[in-house]
């Protein structure tokens, strides 16, 4: 698998919870540092977090955003840990330059929240060290003073992606679903977020976790008609071909390549 299907945030203060997070099945965790953490707990969070690198865990870190009174000691703290990527919030051009500079060479998964962040988020995506865009769709509509239902939302998932492919990166990562027990709501939702174009899903309980991962993997049937489209192709040397009684060129044959390299392993 290329790229993770499935973030599932575990909060920084609750050490008990990140070896479960860990097992739950989520393709990567967030070790959060910002929102699920009280201001009186970030340090006790932050030494947690540290205590569970040091002792071999992985996990991505959501440090607090530039201009809190946080921001320096997460980064001092991540520059122990050469191989966590960060996950940068309120991503605007200045916060990212800011954490690329302390965490040079870092995988940084932005996170596109804010009205200023949507509006550059182009210039985000080609930073130095910004791997992913993520869409943290509560915090914009709290900036954007909206209330929209999830689908009002599309224009700005629409720049995200566009932003995304321009830079030549993975397609990005949708944000949190508030409901917890509904899965066939959850798997409605992925399923259409993935015909926008993104590519995974940020998740805050591991039961979300699951149909995320299956929302966001092909399907045999897909497969299925990837592998012989593949196959066509290649018996006509990369030439048009019909398959299914439809006919079978250069835009297909990258869109069967596409599912067969996000087989999950």
């Amino acid at each position: 698998m290329a790229d993770p299907r499935s973030y599932l945030f575990v909060p920084g203060q609750r050490p008990d919870r990140f070896a479960k997070a860990a097992a739950s099945g989520a393709d990567a965790i967030i070790l959060d540092l910002e929102d699920a953490v009280g201001p009186e707990q970030k340090d006790e969070a932050r030494a947690h977090v540290a205590s569970w690198l040091a002792d071999g865990g992985a996990g991505l870190v959501r440090i607090n955003g530039q201009g809190t009174p946080w921001f320096d000691d997460d980064l001092a703290m991540l520059a122990c840990y050469a191989e966590t990527a960060a996950m940068v919030p309120k991503a605007e051009p200045a916060a990212l330059a800011a954490v690329a500079a302390r965490l040079p060479g870092r995988p940084l998964l932005a996170l596109i929240e804010s009205a200023a962040g949507l509006a550059s988020a182009r210039e985000g995506a080609r930073a130095p060290g910004v791997a992913r865009l993520a869409f943290g769709n509560l915090d914009f509509s709290a900036d954007m003073g909206m209330d929209p239902p999830d689908e009002g939302l599309d224009p700005a998932r629409f720049e995200i992606v566009l932003a995304s492919r321009l830079a030549g990166l993975p397609p990005p990562v949708d944000g949190v679903r508030v409901e917890l027990e509904d899965a066939a709501g959850l798997t409605a939702e992925v399923r259409r977020k993935r015909g926008l174009g993104f590519g995974a899903k940020l998740c805050i309980h591991p039961a979300q976790v699951g149909p995320v991962n299956a929302g966001f993997s092909p399907s045999a049937a897909e497969i299925d008609w990837a592998r012989r489209i593949e196959a066509a192709m290649a018996e006509a040397a990369g030439s048009a071909v019909r398959v299914d009684g439809k006919m079978v060129d250069k835009p297909l044959l990258e869109k069967a390549r596409r599912i067969l390299a996000n087989i999950p392993a």
